[in-house]
């Protein structure tokens, strides 16, 4: 699904990703961050899509502030590690500023 997100500025985390092949717990893991973070002040909206182990998830934010606030939730540093430790094999984390966004929908007929 496509998050819906506010007319910019705002900003954007791209979480890349390669996972290993341990699996144990990270479904329930994953699920957990995602409403975590949907409760942290500056939370906009996520977007994510795996396929053939490669992983891209796209979390907006409000601002820069929201987003250090995110990176140093104590349960979010926790499973971030766990995931060093099992789940990825390889990451990059990159942070943006969102200048312009555009929008199309075709509508149902």
């Amino acid at each position: 699904m496509i998050a819906s997100t506010p007319e910019p500025p705002y900003y954007v985390v791209i979480f890349t990703s390669v996972r290993t092949e341990v699996d144990a717990g990270y479904a329930k893991a994953a699920q957990h961050m995602l409403e975590l973070a949907a409760q942290q002040p500056g939370f906009l909206g996520v977007e994510s899509a795996r396929s053939d182990g490669l992983g891209i998830t796209l979390s907006y934010w409000q601002s820069e502030e929201a987003i250090r606030t995110w990176r140093e939730h104590a349960e979010h540093s926790a499973v971030r590690e766990q995931g060093r430790a099992d789940w990825y094999a390889a990451f990059t984390t990159r942070v943006a500023k969102v200048e312009r966004a555009y929008t199309f929908s075709r509508r149902a007929e």
